[in-house]
């Protein structure tokens, strides 16, 4: 028996909006479409969701092809319907925000894609509504900063307390109080100092930091 027969059917697909942190900015991966419609428009990356896929299969298989990394903090942004927002058909589409580390990618990966890094500020006019789903990630990320340890799927396994404000700054869009910020993270517990030393950013040295991702677990009570 066929049920349903008396709706109409729609697509539904995946974007992903992937973040990385690099000299000090917040970057964004955008390529260049490569289907129709849109061909040669810049775009997020995404996919339509397969028939034996549940939506989060999707994205971290879309995520997959895009970066070539497994387990990556990924979170869904919303969903996206608006009737007009594909020429193509009718599309509804479920966003998902991931965070990277710049020099965990493959830029062999990325020049496959034909893909760029690019500050939001550098943003160049995106495919349909891409723009107003970064808007929306931005804006989720900012709300979860001070209450989840995002800061740190940015970031390489050592770290300065300078690399980590920067990160703060950079999705905040806005000066932190450099005192007040090391003063509280010095407090935190799963923050660990490390007896390592930083000479390439510094002249003097700044001591590394890593997060201790097990301590976190046990008690993850964690706001800034």
């Amino acid at each position: 028996m066929t049920y349903y027969s008396e709706h109409s059917k729609v697509w539904v697909s995946v974007d992903c909006i992937v973040f990385g942190f690099e000299n000090g900015k917040l970057k964004l991966l955008i390529g260049k479409r490569q289907m129709d419609p849109g061909r040669g428009e810049w775009s997020l990356y995404g996919g339509f969701v397969r028939a034996n896929e549940s939506l989060e299969d999707a994205a971290n298989r879309v995520l997959y092809d895009l970066t070539g990394l497994k387990k990556v903090y990924m979170k869904q942004v919303g969903a996206f319907g608006a009737i007009d927002r594909d020429p193509g058909d009718r599309v509804i589409s479920v966003a998902y925000c991931a965070l990277i580390n710049v020099k965990d990618y493959d830029e062999k990966i990325r020049i496959e894609h034909g893909l760029e890094w690019v500050t939001r500020q550098n943003l160049p006019k995106l495919y349909s509504d891409h723009e107003i789903m970064i808007h929306k990630a931005i804006t989720l990320l900012r709300r979860r900063i001070n209450t989840e340890p995002l800061s740190f799927n940015l970031l390489p396994d050592l770290f300065t307390l300078t690399q980590l404000q920067k990160v703060y700054e950079a999705i905040l869009g806005e000066e932190i109080d450099k005192r007040n910020f090391r003063k509280r993270i010095k407090s935190i517990d799963f923050i660990e100092k490390t007896d390592l030393i930083d000479k390439l950013s510094s002249k003097r040295g700044a001591a590394l930091y890593r997060f201790n991702k097990k301590m976190y677990a046990d008690d993850p009570t964690f706001k800034l």
